[in-house]
């Protein structure tokens, strides 16, 4: 899956464990620009460094997995999470969308009119 975004935060390495590290980008998402979504994103391990040339405001996409699973607390009631794995991120270019990923499709060129009030001699012989 891939969205497009606005970086609106980059947050530190985390060790979580000696073994695990993580590390989220939050982006601003928005497909109504009405109503701004934001994103987290995470990445684990040695892709922790996806952020590291990432700035605050930049235009980027991001590449992710959908993740979910169960956690059953000391009650025996399962709760279920979802993760969005970041696995790529580039920058968005200036000649992408004309430099914004939010601009619109260009206006599509109307044809030439056409007179259809020219009287050739002919007489309209159609049926309706």
């Amino acid at each position: 899956m891939e969205i497009r975004g606005k970086v609106h935060e980059i947050g530190d390495v985390q060790q979580v464990t000696d073994t695990f590290k993580k590390r989220d980008l939050i982006i601003q998402y928005a497909e109504n620009p009405q109503f701004v979504e934001y994103i987290r994103f995470e990445a684990t391990q040695d892709r922790t460094s996806l952020f590291d040339n990432l700035g605050i405001g930049e235009e980027v996409e991001v590449s992710f997995n959908l993740r979910g699973r169960p956690w059953t607390n000391k009650d025996g009631v399962t709760s279920y999470f979802n993760s969005l794995v970041a696995w790529r991120v580039s920058k968005v270019t200036g000649s992408e969308n004309g430099g914004s990923a939010y601009a619109a499709a260009p206006a599509p060129s109307t044809p030439p009119t056409v007179d259809i009030s020219a009287d050739d001699g002919k007489d309209d012989d159609l049926p309706f």
